[in-house]
């Protein structure tokens, strides 16, 4: 079985008055090693798919496999257990703790893990050095460019050493610089250590990049296309 299989998911939100169907029975594999992106228009439903795969929104219909463990079969506690162990997330905001050093930024989620302390330490070092980061470990975000912000946004999805990264526009509030060397990072993680990236994007410097794109269009998916290009700059 693949890493990840979505099973004729569909999801339609109730909040307005007129029910709005974000996606209509998508069924996608994603392998190990997929370096892939969700791409579409505003409102094509890339979101809510990534959302649906991390486990932070459940589908209206349809089943979901991870590692072929059917999320609609866990419970909440069991559900927020698989996702600290299994799931790594980037979010465009960063969404780091702003009075924690990098190093503290990256330890956190292992802390929740109740992993000890030597290891947290010693682990935190090592992925902000794979990160560019080394020389900036006790540095709290405010002392962050963008750019670093979401490196250790990246370092801190792999701590917890998950079965893949979701990453929902993680170049958008980059600059053209740092948006390059945060998906030459990622791709050298692909690469070197086969870590599974899904990416929601309408970046084009993140499609252009994607070895795999998949287009999705009024919560269809209207592509699923090897980028033989990707490597390309």
């Amino acid at each position: 079985m693949s890493l990840i299989e979505l099973k004729k998911i569909s999801k339609i939100y109730h909040e307005t008055k007129v029910p709005v169907t974000a996606l209509r029975e998508i069924s996608l594999s994603i392998e190990k090693g997929d370096f892939a992106a969700l791409v579409g228009p505003s409102g094509s439903g890339k979101t809510t798919a990534l959302n649906i795969i991390g486990g932070l929104d459940t589908p209206t219909s349809g089943e979901v496999f991870i590692e072929e463990h059917n999320l609609a079969d866990l419970k909440s506690e069991e559900l927020i257990n698989f996702r600290l162990h299994h799931i790594g997330f980037v979010f465009q905001a960063y969404n780091l703790i702003p009075v924690f050093t990098a190093r503290e930024n990256v330890e956190f989620i292992m802390l929740l893990q109740k992993m000890p302390k030597a290891e947290r330490t010693r682990r935190a070092a090592e992925l902000l050095t794979a990160v560019g980061l080394n020389d900036r470990i006790d540095s709290r975000p405010t002392e962050l460019s963008g750019g670093q912000q979401q490196r250790v946004a990246v370092a801190r999805a792999l701590a917890s050493r998950p079965s893949f990264v979701l990453a929902d526009e993680p170049t958008a509030n980059l600059d053209s610089t740092s948006a390059l060397g945060l998906l030459q990072i990622m791709e050298t993680l692909n690469h070197d250590y086969e870590m599974t990236f899904i990416f929601s994007t309408h970046d084009p410097r993140v499609i252009k990049r994607a070895h795999r794109v998949i287009t999705l269009e009024d919560g269809r998916v209207v592509s699923d296309a090897i980028n033989i290009n990707a490597h390309d700059d």
